[in-house]
């Protein structure tokens, strides 16, 4: 008994060696993830220890994509907006939250024909920096011959005219980018394109910036490259921008018959700028009706809702029409290289946009972009002349340099005076 008793003590002894320490570990990992008092000094050095393991395994994966953001948040750059501002409510709020808020370092630089959806546009004065604003008329181009053999009127709802003006839009920006630069006597790092319509779904990643080379999405590439964003450096960005002043060297190279897609990769290609694809989380809100389904050469159009990325497609809010198996089957049609674009691993769904949008699409838009952007879309609608013209001259004390009508003028373009 007496042999027993003791064998038995030494095992709870060794039962107690082990569990005191263990649970004591426990003790002290579970006070370092709380958010209490600190340890006591004495135990500082486990603490650290604990802290430095855990923080170790975060750094390896985070530290990379942090340390560029960091590099990014702090070089020059430029974000210019274009086109025309239909359906700005929408697209609007999701460029200031996913690109502008992202990048606060950034210089909103905005160039957007009148119409009588300008009046939207007061959404940009909560920019954080608002650096140039450009609302113009129109004017019409004079076509050269170098412009009509180099360029095709096909598949442009405006003919060559339309190209004309899409192009001077888009060389409006690197124009106003290069008057600013010399006025200030600095150099911008990076240049960031992006349309007026486009509804961005996630925020614009430091992964899409690189030196050297000028990013584009992949899709819609209508034989040439997706020409609904691109983001260089100020290098690579000056030939991408500057789409109607180039057309002369597209002449002289021998390129004819070109829509502004396949134009844009040749004035890549013919001044040597590298470009690289990759997907971007944003698609282009589209009023226009299409066939559906879309034939060879037709235009799929994403349904807002889908989990993307989607790539510069063109989209809209809608009850979903096609999904899964549907999706496969009618993209499996369309042509690539065309207007098609990457629908696997289901990040893409359909609507039907061969009618207007459907009633009940505010509902739809705002349960997919949440209730923010949903409050931003309502505000716009229920602007009067008053508000209007305060929220523009606010705006217009906001921005370095202002190029623009009155604002009397532009509310009233859209809105009905009081």
């Amino acid at each position: 008994m007496y042999v027993g008793k003791r064998v038995s003590d030494v095992d709870l002894r060794l039962l107690l060696v082990l569990i005191i320490p263990s649970l004591s570990l426990l003790f002290l990992l579970s006070l370092s993830t709380l958010t209490l008092d600190p340890l006591p000094t004495t135990l500082s050095p486990l603490r650290n220890l604990i802290h430095t393991h855990a923080l170790a395994a975060t750094t390896e994966t985070s530290g990379p994509r942090r340390g560029k953001r960091d590099e990014l948040v702090t070089s020059k750059m430029a974000v210019c907006l274009v086109g025309g501002a239909r359906r700005f409510e929408l697209t609007g709020p999701s460029i200031i939250d996913k690109i502008l808020r992202v990048y606060p370092n950034a210089d909103l630089f905005l160039n957007s024909p009148l119409d009588h959806n300008s009046f939207k546009l007061s959404l940009l004065k909560d920019s954080p920096r608002l650096t140039w604003v450009r609302i113009f008329e129109p004017k019409p181009i004079t076509e050269t011959e170098a412009m009509v053999r180099v360029l095709t009127p096909m598949h442009s709802p405006n003919g060559i005219k339309g190209l004309l003006q899409y192009f001077s839009l888009v060389e409006g920006c690197i124009t106003m980018i290069k008057a600013y630069q010399t006025e200030n006597n600095f150099t911008y790092d990076w240049i960031v394109r992006t349309r007026v319509d486009g509804y961005w779904s996630d925020s614009l990643d430091p992964e899409y910036f690189k030196p050297g080379q000028y990013l584009v999405p992949p899709g819609s590439s209508y034989g040439g490259l997706n020409d609904r964003f691109g983001v260089g450096d100020f290098n690579t960005s000056t030939v991408a921008l500057s789409r109607l002043s180039l057309i002369p060297d597209l002449d002289s190279a021998g390129k004819t018959n070109l829509n502004s897609e396949s134009a844009f990769k040749a004035q890549l290609t013919t001044h040597r700028v590298p470009y690289v694809t990759k997907p971007l989380p944003f698609c282009i809100i589209s009023d226009r009706t299409y066939e559906f389904p879309p034939s060879k050469y037709g235009v799929p159009v994403a349904a807002i809702s889908s989990h993307g990325p989607l790539n510069g497609a063109k989209c809209r809010p809608c009850t979903v029409a096609c999904k899964g198996s549907c999706v496969a089957e009618v993209m499996g049609k369309v042509r690539r290289g065309w207007s098609w674009t990457e629908w696997k691993h289901g990040t893409m769904e359909l609507c039907d946009a061969s009618g207007e949008w459907e009633e009940g699409w505010e509902e739809v838009f705002d349960g997919v972009a949440g209730e923010k952007l949903a409050r931003a879309r309502k505000r716009v609608g229920g602007l009067d002349m008053r508000r209007c013209v305060e929220e523009f001259d606010e705006m217009r004390g906001l921005a370095v340099k202002w190029e623009a009508p009155a604002s009397e003028h532009i509310c009233n373009l859209g809105l009905r005076p009081n």
